[in-house]
């Protein structure tokens, strides 16, 4: 069955499928129509197939779609996706069956292809994953410090700009009130010299944002506080591990150092001891000898 979270990647990634350039799908309309797996580009790797509930998104989607036209792309998927869990192991069977036979052609597809490759060819494809596997992981990371309360980031004075005047910005729509307010931003910013009061207002714009910038630095630190003592160091930004990695460094070193100055008198006052006993013993000695 597949998760319910399934369906909001599935949304916001259907543009990708959809995309004739890159994919060649037969999107079946009935049971016996077989769904087949995305198309390779030349000299690409092959493409993995679509398990059984991704086959039955496409499927169903212009299904639902027609059904309920009043409905958006992502409460159209959320229906799928309910429809999908629902589902009896029979009527998933077909979806899931198609998905298999795919998959064992796709690993014979893919055993040839590798099979012709260089070792540079090999080598680069390995960079090629590790880079994307860090993207993606920096993405999760990403996402995944939102969930966790990470304040926004600072805004720029073009950004305060744009959202105190955005709503009385000329335009009938989004692209055109953007192209109004950076034209009002710029003759805004290249007469500030010129005329005092474009001058102050521009530099309230920049008060606002320096002020959000304190904001920023300020809420960022509490919230790393916070991300250390829960034990999520891997969400705080990689600069302040460093500062703080510094800090311990220099800590437990002066702390060897304070030991080390503790330790030091002693050392001096038992080889003064150890001096004082040698001559000692030697002076006897020498007595002895005078005697004899």
């Amino acid at each position: 069955m597949a998760p319910f979270g399934l369906a909001t990647f599935v949304a916001k990634s259907f543009g990708v499928f959809t995309c004739s350039n890159t994919l060649a799908r037969v999107v079946r309309a009935a049971h016996g129509t077989p769904v087949r797996c995305l198309s390779t580009q030349a000299g690409g790797p092959p493409k993995r197939p679509l398990n059984g509930y991704m086959r039955y998104v496409l499927q169903q989607k212009p299904v639902v779609g027609r059904q309920n036209p009043e409905l958006k792309l992502m409460d159209v998927i959320r229906k799928i996706a309910h429809e999908w869990r629902t589902m009896s192991p029979e009527k998933k069977r077909p979806f899931e069956d198609e998905f298999i036979q795919e998959k064992e052609e796709f690993k014979r597809v893919l055993q040839r292809y590798r099979a012709q490759l260089t070792p540079a060819q090999i080598e680069q494809q390995r960079l090629e994953k590790r880079e994307t596997m860090a993207k993606k992981a920096a993405i999760r990371k990403k996402r995944e410090a939102n969930t966790m309360g990470k304040p926004k980031r600072p805004r720029t004075p073009f950004n305060i700009f744009m959202s105190e005047h955005f709503e009385e910005a000329k335009g009938e729509n989004i692209p055109a009130k953007m192209k109004s307010l950076t034209y009002d931003w710029r003759n805004l910013f290249s007469h500030q010299k010129q005329s005092p009061v474009k001058c102050s207002t521009f530099q309230v714009y920049t008060q606002l944002a320096e002020d959000d910038k304190i904001r920023y630095k300020n809420e960022m630190e509490s919230w790393e506080g916070h991300m250390v003592e829960i034990g999520r160091e891997d969400l705080i930004r990689g600069k302040t591990v460093s500062k703080r990695k510094r800090k311990a460094a220099e800590a437990e070193k002066a702390k060897t150092k304070k030991k080390a100055a503790a330790k030091r008198p002693a050392t001096k006052a038992k080889s003064r001891t150890i001096k004082k006993m040698t001559k000692s013993s030697n002076a006897k000695a020498e007595k002895k000898i005078t005697k004899t």
